[in-house]
């Protein structure tokens, strides 16, 4: 299924949005590696989110390309 200009950049757009989840989750993961346990394990569990919330993303990624959402005209 050949996707639409907008869907096409609505799908960038959800791909872009779950790496920049991952590029922080790993921020987080590297700065909390130096802190007390407590302090490390508020920040894994945060960063457990922000990985649930990009493979979210990713996952409307591929419902886009499978043409199950897509971005109406004019939106």
């Amino acid at each position: 299924m050949t996707l639409t200009k907008p869907n096409q950049q609505l799908r960038r757009d959800l791909k872009e949005a779950a790496l920049a989840l991952e590029s922080a989750a790993l921020e987080i993961f590297h700065k909390a590696q130096g802190g007390e346990e407590a302090q490390f394990l508020e920040a894994m569990k945060r960063v457990g989110e922000l990985h649930e919330l990009a493979d979210r993303l990713v996952g409307y990624g591929d419902e886009v390309k499978a043409g199950r959402i897509e971005r109406l005209k004019g939106s």
